[in-house]
């Protein structure tokens, strides 16, 4: 079901009980500023998901409210990620849906990290 992008931050959100240890993930890395786990209904061979540690709802939250360490910490823990994914040679997607057109789901701002195989168009027609 979607979401609301700029609506109020759910503690209770599936994210936010992962960054708890409420939830188990099968995690890829983790660092101050971010956590990286593999998607558990994979869309590609490689599927990892990668959230802030902070209680942002969506990019359009974690834009404009997170501080520049946050914003710069999570960005560089993304390209970490697929660095050590191998990904950069053969070519990557990130994706971050926001609010119900954008099909966002979880209310806790993350990115998808898709790779493995030729991803193809962007978007269905």
């Amino acid at each position: 079901m979607a979401v609301n992008g700029t609506g109020p931050y759910d503690p209770q959100n599936v994210f936010a009980r992962i960054l708890r240890g409420e939830l188990p993930c099968k995690k890829v890395y983790e660092d101050e500023y971010a956590l990286a786990f593999h998607d558990i209904a994979p869309k590609a061979p490689v599927h990892v998901l990668v959230i802030p540690k902070g209680p942002f709802v969506s990019f359009a939250d974690f834009s404009s409210k997170g501080t520049e360490a946050e914003i710069t910490g999570f960005t560089r823990a993304v390209g970490r990620v697929a660095r050590d994914l191998n990904l950069e040679a053969p070519g990557y997607r990130l994706l971050s849906n926001v609010g119900v057109a954008g099909g966002q789901e979880v209310p806790h701002f993350h990115v998808h990290l898709f790779g493995g195989r030729a991803l193809g168009a962007m978007l269905a027609g």
